[in-house]
């Protein structure tokens, strides 16, 4: 885990969607035993008050549990996962839509720099 985070927003904001993206990634497996806060801050570098607030939020959202004497886990509901896999790409699709029409190239335009660019897979 290497994240470089600005200064634009707060961090524990930016840890719940590295983390978020790693869950949904699979880097971070279903049902995958996280570090302790204390282990997953010193790894990062943040605060562990930091770190907490940011897996208390991914808990809120069902991604991450936490079983009381064995530490916080990875859900295993793949639907939940799944979901929001599907909304954080209709989110990246459509700012990459949004910048590509802030420049001055449309739909159809930027279909065909995709196509030219990754080929037709």
């Amino acid at each position: 885990m290497d994240y470089i985070f600005d200064n634009e927003r707060p961090i524990y904001i930016q840890l719940v969607e590295k983390l978020r993206i790693e869950i949904v990634s699979g880097k971070l497996k279903i049902g995958e035993r996280l570090p302790s806060v204390r282990e997953l801050a010193l790894t990062v570098r943040v605060n562990p008050n930091t770190m907490q607030k940011a897996l208390s939020e991914l808990e809120d959202e069902g991604l991450v549990y936490t079983e009381r004497t064995n530490g916080k886990f990875v859900t295993d509901n793949i639907e939940l996962i799944e979901k929001i896999k599907k909304e954080l790409a209709k989110e990246k699709v459509s700012n990459f839509l949004n910048d590509m029409v802030d420049i001055g190239i449309n739909y159809e335009s930027t279909i065909k720099y995709l196509q030219e660019i990754g080929g037709n897979k």
